[in-house]
């Protein structure tokens, strides 16, 4: 079955023929007698909706197991979960800047240590990797700079760390990690995969099943579980993503095209394969921003509706300004999220914006 259709069809009903997911409410669960439930005990440890869609997240990865969160932080914080004091992991230079808060605010307290190299250059990778690095954390396309680590070379000198892909910008559409030498993919659900910005959620997927179990034991622990509800609109918003991405990434092209032939634009990072483009501007964001129309300025990316944001003031404020300075995170720096709507008028909202 092509991905196409399985975004659509999903995990069919055997028992009452239902085209979509169902949605359960119950927060417990009645037992046949102590300790011996009929499935389910508790929803925080597994609920039927949740189960259903964690098989259907694990297998549009093409991995065994899935696991569902209330947001991607708490997807991340799940997952980090497993290391242990003086740990070693490296992380990529160019990441979600919530992502650099969680390590550097929280994780560097239980003497985990943390150190960002560019993954793009193999050889410096290579030779950062210790003998205690058990983790090395890297996203498909960089937020915000939209770089692309090749993930398969990475793989092949992970040593025995575990590799970690946030394939959020890419979505398994377009690629797979685990196909590609990942031992773990982690998504921001909020964002491509749900696509209409209605819901937060995040998700883990990985194939062994000794990681798996450690995975559920701190998911089922820390208690970080979407509701029956959002698990249905993650539903609703998938059997769409095929279509969604084919738009976002045809308006994302033609905007570039304008942007690259926009005297007021110094720079446009597009590296394909998403709506996600960047770009740095001559003139003040905050008047450009002002301008804007149809285009909102917020936070978040990968819905329906085109989202631009200054990741300087805004997603990546929490790392120190030299160091934002120094990734390249600089003021000018635009970072634009493409909606589905009539590319000419996005085009038009941009023109407008940056004339005066």
């Amino acid at each position: 079955m092509k991905d196409e259709t399985y975004y659509v069809i999903q995990k069919k009903d055997e028992n009452f023929g239902l085209v979509n997911v169902p949605i359960y409410l119950s927060s417990t669960f009645r037992q046949i007698e102590p300790s011996k439930p009929i499935r389910y005990e508790y929803a925080r440890t597994q609920n039927p909706t949740r189960e259903i869609m964690e098989e259907v997240i694990a297998k549009i990865e093409n991995g065994n197991y899935g696991f569902l969160f209330s947001s991607g932080m708490s997807a991340i914080d799940t997952l980090l979960s497993i290391l242990k004091p003086n740990d070693h992991i490296l992380v990529d230079i160019d990441v979600y800047g919530g992502t650099y808060r969680i390590l550097e605010k929280l994780y560097r307290k239980f003497s985990i240590n943390v150190e960002y190299v560019d993954f793009t250059n193999l050889e410096l990778l290579k030779k950062s990797i210790k003998d205690n690095t058990k983790m090395l954390i890297v996203e498909t396309i960089s937020n915000p700079l939209l770089r692309t680590p090749n993930i398969s070379e990475i793989s092949k000198i992970k040593k025995n760390a575990l590799l970690v892909v946030d394939n959020t910008f890419s979505t398994p559409y377009y690629f797979k990690p685990l196909d590609n030498g990942a031992d773990v993919v982690i998504h921001s659900i909020t964002k491509y995969l749900s696509g209409h910005s209605d819901i937060v959620m995040g998700a883990i997927v990985v194939n062994d099943k000794s990681l798996a179990d450690e995975i559920k034991f701190y998911q089922n622990t820390k208690g970080g579980v979407p509701s029956p509800f959002d698990l249905f609109l993650l539903s609703r918003g998938l059997k769409t993503l095929h279509i969604r991405m084919e738009r976002h990434t045809e308006n994302a092209k033609k905007i570039v095209e304008f942007l690259k032939n926009n005297e007021d634009v110094k720079e446009v990072i597009y590296p394909g394969y998403s709506g996600m483009v960047s770009f740095r501007i001559k003139k003040d964001v905050f008047e450009f921003t002002r301008k804007l129309k149809i285009i909102t300025l917020g936070e978040s990316l990968g819905g329906v509706e085109s989202l631009l944001n200054v990741p300087y003031y805004m997603t990546h404020s929490s790392i120190p300004e030299e160091e934002r300075i120094k990734k390249g995170i600089t003021k000018d720096l635009i970072r634009l999220s493409v909606g589905i709507e009539n590319v000419n008028d996005l085009i038009e909202d941009l023109k407008n914006a940056l004339n005066f």
